[in-house]
């Protein structure tokens, strides 16, 4: 059967994907089924046996997955970095600042926010960035959609809303008149808003599943691939770097 790969929407969202599958699937005569869950979503398909390998960004959250047991030989694939986004006229006066204290003057200002809440790595790193600016988030100027990251910047543009979104599927979807107000450049970004992929195949010990098969498509990623994920575009700006390359 198909590669069955679990993956972060944001992955999916931006086109990444559908620019490296292909090439694997010509060298191996294989086909590849994307499942865009989210990075806690993906986990969890892996937990239950139901996905070969995962392609997820939350440390913490990978660290406890490989630890059980379920997941084996994570490799780093590329790092991209979170922006925040808003209204164009930044009702709680953001622009420019670091994470922090943009994350403070939205809690301050009670100025609209919208935040995936589905365990995603999204989601996971905006409440870090949240308890990093000492605010505990609630009331009604914080929503929380459930969705991935396409359709939440869909809510905010509608709400009028500020939200974390990943550089790539911001830069894919476009979304109305949302502006990034909080972007440090996805050169050397703060560790807050560095956001880091990595690929884990699932452990063939705990479930059966196409290990080699997975194992071949993260050789893939980190070899022939890698020249593609360096030039993928969009709209002639670089949606995420090789991590390999920094290290």
């Amino acid at each position: 059967g198909p590669l069955s790969l679990a993956t972060a929407t944001t992955a999916y969202d931006s086109g990444l994907l559908d620019a490296v599958v292909p090439g694997f699937e010509e060298a191996f005569g294989a086909s590849v089924r994307t499942l865009p869950r989210g990075t806690g979503g993906s986990l969890e398909t892996a937990r239950n046996g139901d996905c070969d390998l995962v392609i997820v960004h939350a440390r913490p959250l990978e660290d406890r997955f490989l630890r059980s047991g379920h997941g084996l030989n994570r490799r780093g694939l590329m790092v991209n970095d979170f922006l925040l986004v808003g209204p164009t006229d930044d009702p709680a006066g953001i622009a420019g600042s670091g994470p922090r204290a943009a994350f403070r003057a939205i809690a301050e200002a009670e100025a609209a926010f919208v935040s995936r809440g589905d365990r995603s790595g999204t989601h996971i790193r905006e409440q870090r960035i949240w308890e990093a600016a000492g605010v505990d988030p609630g009331g009604d100027w914080y929503r929380e959609t459930g969705q991935g990251m396409g359709d939440t910047l869909a809510v905010a543009e509608g709400l009028g809303a500020y939200t974390l979104t990943d550089r790539g599927t911001f830069l894919t979807v476009r979304e109305g008149s949302l502006t990034p107000h909080v972007d440090r450049g996805i050169d050397d970004p703060p560790a807050l808003l560095r956001n880091e992929y990595a690929a884990i195949p699932t452990n063939p010990a705990r479930h059966d599943v196409a290990y080699p098969l997975a194992m071949a498509f993260v050789g893939h990623l980190t070899g022939p691939a890698r020249s593609t994920i360096a030039e993928f575009r969009v709209d002639g700006e670089i949606p995420a770097v090789d991590v390999l390359a920094n290290e």
